[in-house]
């Protein structure tokens, strides 16, 4: 993929995130700053938090409050549950409209669709609704019409689900998205998105049929990162109930299973490769390549080198910082890093929010637009046609600055606190402080490089 004029121009439009233009601020400053937080954040809970104070996944939490009975009775209602479904129907069907009838421009509102409201527009959503995903998901729908039609229960397939695939699944799945979103050199033409999306539905329904609704909840890549970005929401659960809690008591209960640490790996690794392309040094050195090479698919290999290496480079820290500590009786140490796998959660969220929060806004208002007329005909269906895009933000470069810092900074504080609960829980008492340390200058590096990255965008 050469860097050419057209190229940029597509890139730009598809994915335009705000870089150092969005950031004016002194990096050195928020960087020190940062790691300042983190410092002192540590140092409190060395002397303030010395017992653990939220269940693991192993110990169902007892805390929150329930529901009223009333309010619970509508979410558990079939008209309730059949209305999520239809809401995702609707946002499936107008996609596919798009995909199917609508011409190849970037105009077409599928783009918007796919790469803004349903893969950055799943943050916001899970962090204020819960697991969103999971109550919306058309493929989901369809195995349930599927399972209802053949006379099979929709919750148990032909096969018992492997315990040994874990997340595997949902972990390349989300590699596959990002790979077609920041690498593919063709990720803004109808056809190749198009395919992408079909097999996505269709590798869905087959894995359903074959091993019921446990497949969707592990191996369907939006529905995994959905569900883990909602465990910093104030939705849980309680004896089969809906109960609110402290996001961090919601936090401690995320699935412990095989691939979790790729899965927030490609999450967090992604996202930092997403900046790293973006800035004068990557752009300079693919520029060189091509003037080497003289050849389009040479910049294509260096950043799928890149994006691997961001991901799994990411993955290897995280898994180094975890297990260079003390380990108690019957604990090997090659479990640790998924025991401390959800503390990635909340930074990957708040770097997502800084990284993407001009561009959700901006190029979601876009999409909207667009939306209203899937075929690009002149139509406006949905009598948004005539709207324009609110700049506001993008108008105050110093407050999307500081907003852009407080959430990569907050998710890592958040973290940190997060890692000392889940250590002083697992490690035994002469490694509960020391053993922390390791994982506590990971954060440090990860929250400089990430805002480094930022900056650098």
């Amino acid at each position: 993929m050469g860097l050419r004029l057209d190229d940029a121009a597509r890139t730009v439009e598809a994915h335009g995130i705000g870089g150092a233009k969005d950031l004016p601020i002194s990096p050195e400053l928020a960087i020190a700053g940062a790691v300042a937080a983190l410092t002192i954040s540590f140092t409190v809970l060395a002397l303030a938090w010395r017992t653990p104070r939220y269940a693991s996944q192993d110990v169902p939490p007892r805390g929150g409050h329930l529901l009223p009975d009333a309010l619970q009775d509508v979410l558990d209602s079939a008209l309730w549950r059949g209305a999520l479904r239809v809401v995702g129907l609707l946002f499936f069907g107008w996609a596919a409209l798009a995909a199917v009838a609508g011409q190849d421009l970037l105009t077409n509102p599928f783009f918007g669709m796919f790469y803004v409201w349903l893969w950055v527009g799943l943050v916001p959503a899970s962090l204020l609704l819960g697991p969103v995903w999971k109550a919306v998901s058309p493929v989901r729908t369809f195995h349930l019409l599927l399972a209802k039609v053949s006379g099979s229960d929709p919750a148990r397939g032909v096969l018992a689900y492997p315990a040994r695939l874990g997340y595997w699944p949902a972990a390349l799945g989300l590699f596959a998205f990002v790979w077609l979103e920041l690498v593919y050199p063709y990720s803004t033409e109808l056809g190749p998105v198009r395919l992408w999306a079909s097999v996505y539905v269709a590798v869905m329904l087959l894995g359903g049929a074959l091993f019921g609704d446990t497949w969707f909840e592990r191996a369907d890549p939006f529905e995994v990162y959905s569900s883990l970005v909602a465990k910093l929401s104030v939705w849980g659960e309680r004896d089969g109930r809906v109960a609110v809690r402290s996001p961090l008591a919601n936090l401690a209960t995320t699935e412990v299973r095989p691939g979790l640490v790729a899965v927030v790996a490609v999450l967090f690794g992604s996202t930092g490769f997403d900046s790293f392309r973006e800035s004068p040094t990557w752009v300079r050195f693919l520029l060189n390549t091509d003037a080497i090479a003289s050849r389009d698919w040479a910049a294509t290999v260096a950043d799928n080198i890149a994006l691997l290496v961001f991901c799994g480079g990411v993955g290897l820290l995280f898994a180094l910082g975890t297990m260079l500590t003390g380990v108690g009786h019957g604990q090997r140490r090659r479990h640790l890093p998924s025991q401390f796998a959800h503390t990635m959660i909340p930074i990957i969220v708040g770097y997502i929010a800084a990284h993407y929060l001009s561009y959700w806004l901006e190029v979601g208002q876009d999409t909207l637009i667009k939306a209203s007329d899937p075929m690009s005909t002149g139509a406006d269906h949905l009598g948004t046609g005539d709207w324009s895009v609110n700049y506001w933000l993008s108008y105050h470069p110093t407050l999307l600055a500081n907003l852009k810092v407080l959430g990569v900074v907050l998710g890592h504080v958040v973290a940190v606190v997060a890692a000392h609960d889940r250590a002083i829980s697992l490690l035994p008492k002469r490694h509960q402080l020391t053993g922390q340390l390791p994982l506590l200058l990971l954060m440090v590096g990860f929250t400089a490089g990430g805002l480094f990255l930022l900056f650098a965008a």
